[in-house]
C-alpha cells in the first residue's frame, strides 16, 4: 500500500510538471503572438521604412563601332518639406514669389494656380512634395537652388533633391525608334523600363540589378549602410552604323518633305552577314516628320508590295523550269480583258527578261497563268520553300506577320487570286521581309537572317556574340540565281530603274508601285499608293541591300520617281564613305589608335583595372572622378578636383564622362560627332559664366 502511494505521488509531481510546462509554452506563444505583436510589428515598419533600393546604371546602347546611341546620364527631382521648421517660418511669406518661379520655370499654370496647389500642400503638412514632374538636368537643378524657401537648404527650406539617371540619345533622332524608349515611373515600377525598340528587346540585360541600402539613426544622426550593391547594367553594341544612318536618314528626310507621305522607310543591309546598317523610319505629324513607328518591320509597315514581288514570281517560273528568260510573250496594249489586269504602258511583245524590266503586270500574270493554272499549289508551294511566308524573328518585337494565300483557303479565288498574287496582291509583306528575299539574291542564293544586335558586353567583357544565322542555305538553283541578277541588272540599266543608275558602281534592283488598301477591306484608296525601289550594290560585287518605301506620296506615285532618288543618293554615299575609302589597314586592324587609360569614373576604372589583372594601382579617392598619375611603375588615382569657376578638360573622354564633368560645372553641353572628345569651344581652365554652352566635337 506504501509503495502504491509512493508511485502515485510521483505521477502526480510529473503530471504537475508537464502541466506547468505546458501553462509556460502557451504563454510564450500567446506572448510571441499577441502581447509583443506591437513590437514587432514597430520593428517591421522600421525596416521597410529604412531600407532603401539602389537602381543600378542602365546599359549603354551603341553602333558597331562603340558610339553611343543611348546612355544614361544624372538627372534630379526637386521636392519640398512643407512641415520643416524652416519652411514654416517663411512660408507665409514667400510662398507667392516660390509660386511665381515655378510659373516662370514650366510655364504650364499661373503664379495663382502653383500658390493653390503649394497652400493645399502646406495645409497638409506634405512631407515631400513633389516641384519637378519631369527630372532635370544639373543646370536647372542650380536654378531651383534659388527658388525663394528651397534656397535655404534642406533644414531651412526643406529642399530634397532625389538624384536618378536620366536616359540620353546624344544622336538626337537618328535611329530613335529602333533604339527605342522608357517607361516612366510609376507605382508598378519605379525605375523606368524598356517601352519599345531595343531597349524593349533587351530589358533583362540593360535593366541590371538593384542593390539594398538601409538608414540607421546613430547618435541623433541618419546614416546610410549598403547592404548589397546594384549590378549595373550590360551594353549592348548594335549593327547600327552612325555614318550609313545619318546618310540614310537625311535623304530619306530630304525626299519625304518634297513628296509629302504618310510615312517612310529605308533600310540598309550588309547582304553577307544580315547586319542591318542603317533603318530609317519617318512618320508624319503636325509638326513635321519624326521617328514615329518602326514600319520597316513592324505591322503598320506591312502591305501588298505590287511589282517588287514579281521577282519572287518569276524566279519560281525559272527554277521550275517551264520558261526561261528569253521566251517571249505578247501583253498587247497595256490592257488584259480576260483577267481585267493592265499596265502603266503597253509593252507588246516582251521576253521574261523584259517583263521585270519593264514591270508588265500582264506579262508577269501570263508567266504564272499560263503554267500554273491547273497547279497553283505548285507555284506556291514554290515560294513558301524561299520561307518568305514566315516572319524573320528579329529581335524587336511587333514583326509585321506575313501573308501569302494557299489554294483552298477561304479566300482563295481561283485564277484570279493566282493572277494578282504573281504580280504582288492579295498578299502582305513588310519592306524588311522583301528586302531580306532581295539579299539572298544578291547573296547568290543564301538567305541570312536579318540582325541589329551583334554582341552583349559587361563592363567591357563580352558576355555573348550573335553570329549571322542561315535561315536558307539555297532558295533556288545558281543557275537560276545568276538569271535573277541579270534581270535585276537590266531593270536599272534598261527599265523602269535606269534613273537610279550612276556612273561609278551597277546596281541591281526593282521599282515598285501598288495600290494602298482601304482599312476596312472593300477594295483600295482612290489616288493612294505605295512607292518602293528595293535592290542591291555593286551589282558585280554586292555588299549592301537596300529598299526605300513611301506610303501615300504626294506629288508622284511611282517608286521610280520617289523611292528611287533616295535609293541612289544613299548607295552613291555608302559607297564612296565605305568602299571606295576601304584600306588593307580597314581590314586587318592595323592602323587603329592604341586605347589608352585616361581620367573619368573610378568605378570605371576599377573595373577596367580588375579585369586586366593591375596590381600595381594604388588609391582610392572618394569622388566620382578620378584622375591617374604615374610615379615609380605605379598607377595612382587621385580626385580629381576642379577648379571652382574654370571650365574642365574632357579631351579624350566619352560622351557620358564628358557631360557629367560640364553639366555639374553648371555649363550646357552641345555635342557634334560620334566617339571621343577631340576638342571643345571653351579652352580649358578659362572662366566661364553659369548656364554657357561649351560644344564638344567628337571623333
Amino acid at each position: 500500500m506504501g509503495i502504491r502511494k509512493t508511485i502515485l505521488s510521483r505521477i502526480a509531481i510529473v503530471y504537475f510538471v508537464l502541466t506547468l510546462f505546458g501553462v509556460v509554452v502557451v504563454f510564450k506563444l500567446v506572448s510571441v503572438q499577441q502581447i509583443k505583436n506591437e513590437r514587432w510589428q514597430k520593428i517591421e515598419k522600421n525596416l521597410t521604412n529604412n531600407t532603401v533600393i539602389i537602381p543600378p546604371v542602365r546599359g549603354t546602347i551603341c553602333a558597331d563601332d562603340g558610339s553611343v546611341l543611348a546612355t544614361s546620364v544624372p538627372g534630379y527631382k526637386i521636392r519640398i518639406d512643407l512641415a520643416a521648421e524652416g519652411v514654416k517660418k517663411v512660408f507665409d511669406n514667400e510662398v507667392d514669389s516660390l509660386a511665381w518661379h515655378l510659373s516662370a520655370f514650366y510655364k504650364d499654370a499661373s503664379k495663382n494656380e502653383y500658390a493653390r496647389r503649394l497652400r493645399s500642400a502646406y495645409k497638409n503638412r506634405n512631407r515631400g512634395y513633389l516641384l519637378t514632374p519631369e527630372k532635370i538636368d544639373y543646370n536647372q537643378l542650380q536654378e531651383f537652388k534659388k527658388f525663394p524657401i528651397l534656397r535655404r537648404g534642406r533644414f531651412g527650406g526643406g529642399l530634397i533633391v532625389e538624384q536618378e539617371n536620366k536616359r540620353l540619345n546624344p544622336l538626337g533622332m537618328l535611329a530613335q525608334r529602333t533604339i527605342g524608349s522608357l517607361n516612366k515611373e510609376n507605382a508598378l515600377t519605379p525605375v523606368p523600363v524598356g517601352y519599345n525598340g531595343l531597349e524593349r528587346s533587351y530589358e533583362m540585360y540593360l535593366r541590371g540589378e538593384n542593390g539594398i541600402s538601409y538608414k540607421q539613426n546613430l547618435s541623433g544622426r541618419w546614416v546610410t549602410r549598403t547592404e548589397i550593391e546594384p549590378q549595373n547594367g550590360m551594353d549592348i553594341i548594335t549593327t547600327i552604323n552612325v555614318k550609313m544612318q545619318d546618310i540614310a536618314e537625311s535623304a530619306l528626310y530630304k525626299q519625304a518633305l518634297k513628296s509629302n507621305p504618310e510615312w517612310a522607310t529605308a533600310v540598309l543591309m550588309e547582304v553577307k552577314t544580315g547586319e542591318i546598317k542603317a533603318i530609317a523610319n519617318l512618320g508624319k505629324t503636325e509638326d513635321g516628320y519624326y521617328e514615329k513607328d518602326n514600319y520597316a518591320l513592324g505591322h503598320r509597315g506591312c502591305y501588298e508590295p505590287g511589282s517588287t514581288f514579281k521577282l519572287v514570281s518569276l524566279i519560281v517560273a525559272l527554277e521550275d523550269g517551264v520558261v526561261d528568260t528569253s521566251d517571249v510573250f505578247d501583253t498587247g496594249h497595256g490592257y488584259w480583258a480576260q483577267e481585267n489586269i493592265t499596265d502603266d504602258h503597253a509593252c507588246g511583245k516582251v521576253n521574261v527578261k523584259q517583263i521585270l524590266e519593264q514591270s508588265s503586270n500582264i506579262g508577269t500574270a501570263k508567266v504564272i497563268l499560263s503554267n500554273y493554272s491547273n497547279n497553283p499549289k505548285d507555284y506556291v508551294d514554290r515560294i513558301y520553300g524561299f520561307g518568305i511566308q514566315k516572319p524573320l524573328g528579329l529581335e524587336l518585337a511587333g514583326e509585321g506577320q506575313p501573308y501569302i494565300k494557299y489554294p483552298g483557303n477561304a479566300d482563295w479565288w481561283g485564277t484570279t487570286t493566282l493572277g494578282r498574287m504573281s504580280y504582288g496582291y492579295d498578299l502582305r509583306l513588310t519592306p524588311l521581309q522583301i528586302l531580306n528575299f532581295y539579299n539572298a539574291v544578291a547573296n547568290d542564293g543564301a538567305m541570312v537572317k536579318p540582325r541589329l544586335v551583334k554582341e552583349i558586353r559587361n563592363n567591357g567583357a563580352l558576355v555573348k556574340t550573335f553570329k549571322p544565322e542561315l535561315l536558307n542555305p539555297m532558295i533556288v538553283s545558281k543557275e537560276t540565281i545568276a538569271k535573277a541578277q541579270a534581270m535585276l541588272e537590266g531593270v536599272c540599266q534598261n527599265g523602269t530603274g535606269r534613273g537610279v543608275q550612276g556612273d561609278q558602281f551597277k546596281v541591281a534592283g526593282k521599282t515598285g508601285t501598288a495600290r494602298v488598301a482601304r482599312s476596312d477591306g472593300k477594295g483600295y484608296e482612290y489616288g493612294a499608293y505605295y512607292a518602293s525601289f528595293v535592290g542591291y550594290f555593286p551589282a558585280d560585287n554586292p555588299m549592301y541591300s537596300l529598299i526605300v518605301t513611301f506610303k501615300k506620296p504626294r506629288n508622284s506615285i511611282y517608286g521610280a520617281a520617289v523611292a528611287g532618288p533616295v535609293f541612289k543618293e544613299i548607295s552613291e554615299k555608302v559607297y564612296a564613305s565605305q568602299i571606295m575609302n576601304a584600306t588593307p589597314e580597314d581590314d586587318n586592324g592595323e592602323g587603329e589608335d592604341i586605347p589608352q587609360i585616361k581620367s573619368g569614373q573610378r568605378d570605371d576604372i576599377l573595373r577596367l583595372a580588375e579585369e586586366l589583372e593591375l596590381k600595381n594601382l594604388r588609391g582610392l579617392p572618394d569622388s566620382r572622378m578620378v584622375s591617374l598619375n604615374t610615379q615609380d611603375s605605379t598607377i595612382v588615382l587621385e580626385e580629381n578636383v576642379m577648379p571652382v569657376n574654370t571650365v574642365p578638360d574632357v579631351v579624350g573622354m566619352g560622351a557620358s564622362n564628358a557631360i557629367f564633368l560640364l553639366e555639374n560645372a553648371g555649363l550646357k553641353v552641345k555635342i557634334n560627332g560620334i566617339g571621343k572628345v577631340n576638342k571643345q569651344s571653351l579652352k580649358p581652365g578659362s572662366s566661364y559664366r553659369p548656364g554657357q554652352t561649351v560644344y564638344l566635337s567628337l571623333s
